[in-house]
């Protein structure tokens, strides 16, 4: 496989400093010679170029730093699409959640151009089905899944002047185990699928995972992967963003990623919310290259 690594070196969606950190943490924690030694051809094109939050004023308290993340997942999502031109793999590297809205609105006008629609895996401990009406924090790393959905900040859900990026019966939320009240009546109105972390302790992972694959590829041209590294438990992934007790073993990660990689589906992948200035010894990182490797081929035997 091709893949053409981004970097999105953003922190301007919460209020938690250091995510900013993440592509760099992730690259010194050895990606893309993991990479190459599964016989991928690599090519780095660097990192997005994000506004300092020293530098700028946040806005409105509802959706903070609001036009300058609108901005920089426009500048995102031009970048993925001309990947995807160029025939090569997109692996994108974060920073916060909000560069999300990003890297699939650039996946999704690809397939459009071409008529047909994409899935998608959003694996994480939280819905980031927030709004500036419901949100509590006004972060706007808590809202990038509504936005792709259409719902949120024209900025946000109308990137390339059309929404929704996604349709909620193809998209599948992985892992859930924190989410706002509000949150919680605006996924089940949206008619988005969830495993929360109650179904992956009664069902599995394995089954989780296949479940969640055959609803994102059912009419699609396959499925985009969003894996937050929250989703992890803080045990195994003490540097996140935002860390929630509770959360998905270091092999039931694995696991995900190798069946994921099995259905030879995946469109592309992004890992997001890395904050080194949290971790210990560059253990998340670490462990994010290892989810990298597993979702692109990498096997036991």
């Amino acid at each position: 496989m091709k893949i053409r690594i981004l970097g999105v070196p953003l922190d301007l969606g919460q209020e938690r400093r250091g995510v900013d950190m993440g592509p760099s943490a992730i690259r010194a924690a050895g990606l893309n010679s993991a990479l190459k030694g599964l016989n991928h051809q690599v090519e780095d094109s660097g990192n997005v170029a994000v506004k300092l939050a020293e530098e700028q004023h946040f806005g409105d308290r509802r959706a903070k730093y609001l036009n300058e993340i609108a901005e920089t997942c426009q500048e995102i999502a031009q970048r993925i699409h001309q990947t995807l031109e160029d025939g090569l793999f997109p692996l994108s590297l974060g920073g916060d959640h909000s560069m999300a809205v990003g890297t699939i609105s650039g996946i999704s006008r690809f397939y459009r151009e071409r008529e047909q629609t994409i899935g998608l895996l959003w694996i994480d401990a939280h819905g980031d089905m927030n709004t500036p009406e419901s949100s509590p924090s006004g972060n706007v790393h808590g809202m990038p899944f509504a936005s792709l959905l259409g719902i949120g900040p024209e900025p946000l859900t109308h990137i390339f002047k059309f929404a929704p990026k996604v349709l909620a019966k193809d998209c599948v939320l992985i892992g859930a185990r924190d989410l706002d009240a509000r949150e919680r009546r605006q996924i089940h109105a949206s008619g988005v699928n969830v495993f929360s972390m109650r179904d992956i302790d009664e069902l599995g992972m394995r089954l989780v995972v296949q479940r969640a694959l055959d609803l994102a590829t059912r009419d699609t041209a396959g499925f985009v992967v969003s894996f937050d590294m929250d989703v992890v438990d803080p045990d195994e992934a003490p540097g996140v963003g935002t860390a929630v007790p509770g959360g998905i073993t270091f092999r039931e990660a694995h696991l995900a990623m190798e069946i994921i990689a099995d259905s030879k589906k995946m469109l592309s992948l992004e890992i997001v919310e890395v904050n080194p200035i949290l971790d210990t010894l560059n253990r998340t990182a670490a462990l994010a290259v290892g989810l990298a490797s597993s979702a692109l081929g990498k096997k036991i035997l």
